[in-house]
């Protein structure tokens, strides 16, 4: 039994009003990765989208190199690529750089992508998301096996060179939420990544990766993990803290479709309801360093005693000081609690 912390997600994204330049974001980005592996976390993660007006990371295999350089010793992960959206080849190549700058460290969690704007812009049919995913993981395999492979449909098949540090390639997780998408994962992928999910639920989703895991006859590990926001700070004024940071985060997804025709600097919220501010606390794991500790290990021991726990405590917004203090709560005092727990429990 045992329990993984990262620390995540890393958008890189410029709040309304916030005075930090792009260069200054991206710049405290590495730092708080540096910060995490020297606070003893286990990863980092980052994560994609494109054409936002606040500037969310849209290039993720370059931050994750910035990163590998940085660090010695942690993971580096993605959460998630979108991988429909990516020549298969070429992520193959970058992919395979970015595991040889970090010595073996990366691990690429890949997803369909939803939004619209995205596959347009790119020029990809969003009908073809399911296919592209399912042969972008076909061909990365292929080609970090030292295969020749092509790309796509008349392309000559050619070989991916250099091939990853680690044998076989980086582990392939699949971020999914609908029953289909999680059983996906099961069938073809090494890991699967869950969110927004209750203890409780994501023991359905373990079920149901694990017995498409067995169903199509594969062996070997299968790696589970959730990503989900958190914010541990004793006091009474934590959520006063970090409610308008994290409603942000939630409400940018909202407000990406209007985004995207929109010049100028990104827009803030609207005002929320009462009952809307109620929702927002309950889908956030917020409390004393104890009480994140123990909701941590009730989400692993529903996974079934093994876990990648992704703590998303990096909020677009939330003042620098206060952003490296949140993240020194978490290495120094959640993690030693949470390790605890497991190691006790079992």
């Amino acid at each position: 039994m045992s329990l993984s912390l990262g620390f995540g997600l890393i958008t890189c994204q410029r709040y309304p009003g916030d005075p930090r330049t792009d260069t200054q974001l991206y710049a405290q980005a590495l730092e708080l990765a540096e910060q995490a592996e020297q606070g003893g976390l286990d990863s980092v993660w980052v994560s994609e989208h494109h054409f936002v007006d606040d500037g969310y990371l849209p290039s993720l295999l370059p931050l994750s190199a910035a990163i590998a350089a940085r660090t010695r010793n942690v993971r580096i992960g993605t959460g998630l690529l979108l991988a429909p959206l990516h020549d298969p080849l070429r992520l193959a190549e970058d992919a395979a750089v970015t595991d040889l700058i970090s010595g073996g460290r990366l691990t690429l969690g890949v997803g369909l992508g939803w939004r619209e704007e995205e596959f347009a812009g790119l020029g990809v049919p969003l009908a073809q998301r399911v296919p592209r995913l399912v042969a972008s993981l076909d061909t990365m395999r292929r080609a970090w096996r030292g295969e020749l492979v092509a790309g796509g449909q008349g392309r000559p098949a050619v070989p991916v060179r250099p091939r990853p540090a680690q044998p076989g390639g980086p582990p392939l997780w699949i971020g999914a939420m609908s029953e289909p998408a999680i059983r996906r994962a099961g069938r073809l992928a090494d890991g699967l990544m869950a969110t927004e999910v209750t203890p409780g639920m994501l023991a359905s989703q373990v079920a149901w990766a694990q017995e498409s895991f067995r169903a199509h006859g594969r062996t070997g590990p299968f790696q589970l993990s959730v990503h989900l926001p958190v914010f541990a700070w004793d006091g009474a004024d934590a959520w006063e803290l970090i409610r308008d940071c994290h409603r942000y985060i939630g409400w940018k997804y909202e407000d990406m479709d209007a985004a995207r025709g929109r010049d100028g600097e990104p827009a803030p919220p609207p005002p929320l309801t009462a009952a809307g501010e109620a929702a927002l606390r309950e889908s956030i794991i917020l409390g004393s360093p104890d009480q994140v500790a123990a909701a941590i290990d009730e989400y692993r021991q529903m996974a079934g005693g093994d876990l990648v726990f992704i703590a998303r405590l990096y909020f677009p917004g939330l003042p620098w000081d206060l952003q490296r203090q949140a993240l020194r709560i978490f290495t120094d005092e959640v993690a030693p609690r949470a390790r605890e727990l497991a190691a006790v429990r079992g």
